[in-house]
């Protein structure tokens, strides 16, 4: 795989990672998809409606929202782009729509937002990255593989081997330790990205459950 990997929102398009050191699965959907079992699929609605169907119910989703289904799922109409984290068992998680700009202070004034946070840590997640305009991000590298989707806005990705115009409905995937930086002009521009790992997320020892339990000391007698 090419350091930068565009492609468009066609139906039933892959991107198969399953060799990975994080088994993945990237397909992106524009009208009716089924995903199997085996995995946790993260995904984002660009174009809806959409008819998201699972062991959990039926839901109608409007563009700009996002879920996390574990199991097999069903989509009825709209277009997006669905991620499987192979042989992860997350939560069923539905969100959204997305807001205009991220919560996190990130590198270069870009902001950034946990849509999807990690189960326990090192668990995948699914992010929203805001870029302002004319920003020139540094030039960078992530130790694993970046799955995203322009939301909206306009920009390049700039790699030593060219420079790939970002627009509107293209998905995209950057490999692991690929040098990479987002620049705009004037519109800001606005991406989803999945992660497979984190290193942030709670530990059976350290969550906020047991953070926040204080037991009275016992009193000497």
């Amino acid at each position: 795989m090419t350091a930068f990997h565009p492609f468009e929102l066609a139906h039933a398009v892959r991107v198969d990672l399953r060799a990975d050191r994080f088994p993945t699965v990237v397909t992106a959907w524009a009208g009716d998809m089924e995903l199997p079992a085996g995995g946790t699929h993260f995904g984002f609605v660009h174009g809806g409606p959409t008819e998201l169907g699972c062991a959990s119910g039926t839901f109608r989703l409007t563009a700009g929202m996002y879920f996390a289904v574990p199991g097999s799922l069903r989509l009825r109409g709209g277009r997006g782009l669905a991620i499987t984290a192979e042989h992860y068992r997350g939560f069923f998680h539905l969100g959204g729509p997305v807001e205009d700009a991220g919560r996190l202070r990130y590198i270069d004034g870009c902001t950034d937002s946990l849509l999807v946070p990690p189960v326990l840590l090192g668990d995948p997640c699914l992010n929203l990255l805001h870029i302002p305009p004319l920003t020139r991000q540094s030039a960078h590298t992530h130790p694993s593989v970046r799955v995203g989707l322009i939301v909206r806005g306009s920009g390049e990705c700039v790699t030593p081997g060219g420079r790939f115009p970002l627009r509107p409905g293209l998905a995209f995937v950057i490999a692991a330790d690929a040098l990479h930086g987002f620049h705009t002009d004037r519109e800001p521009l606005l991406v989803i990205a999945y992660h497979p790992d984190s290193d942030f997320g709670p530990t059976p020892e350290c969550h906020p459950m047991v953070n926040r339990t204080i037991l009275p000391r016992q009193e000497r007698a």
